[in-house]
């Protein structure tokens, strides 16, 4: 049987900006090497489950102001622990077990860093989020 790892690793995307080097902590080299990588890879499943999200809880997110909106991606992030989990599973769900076994040396910290570049990735496509016509071809 043929390990999954080399298939994950495959179809990552590469970023030219991740940079690793020694004197980097574990977890930021995890982040840069690993976490990047996976969640531009889940980008678009995470604008889709987002969108579902904010169907979920009644398309009340459209009737916010830009400002209003930032903060419910915010609290979607970080106080909302079912679909904290959920975006936790879809990052999780893609590492090989050899990363899976140093992320849970310091899962915790490596959860942070998880939801602020899911987070991030949120609000840098909070103008997918503006058109509702858009978000139905999602």
């Amino acid at each position: 049987m043929t390990s999954r790892s080399p298939y994950l690793l495959g179809i990552r995307p590469h970023i030219e900006s991740a940079k690793i080097y020694d004197a980097m902590s574990d977890e930021e080299s995890f982040q840069n090497k690993t976490l990047r990588p996976i969640i531009k890879l889940q980008n678009d499943l995470i604008v889709a489950v987002f969108t579902n999200y904010i169907v979920k809880h009644k398309n009340v997110f459209y009737e916010l102001s830009q400002q209003r909106q930032l903060d419910y991606i915010e609290n979607a992030i970080h106080k909302d622990m079912k679909f904290r989990n959920s975006v936790k599973g879809m990052i999780i769900g893609q590492f090989t077990v050899e990363e899976f076994v140093l992320y849970t040396k310091n899962s915790s910290a490596l959860n942070k860093r998880i939801m602020n570049i899911v987070k991030e990735r949120l609000v840098s496509n909070l103008q997918l989020f503006q058109n509702e016509d858009i978000l139905k071809a999602v």
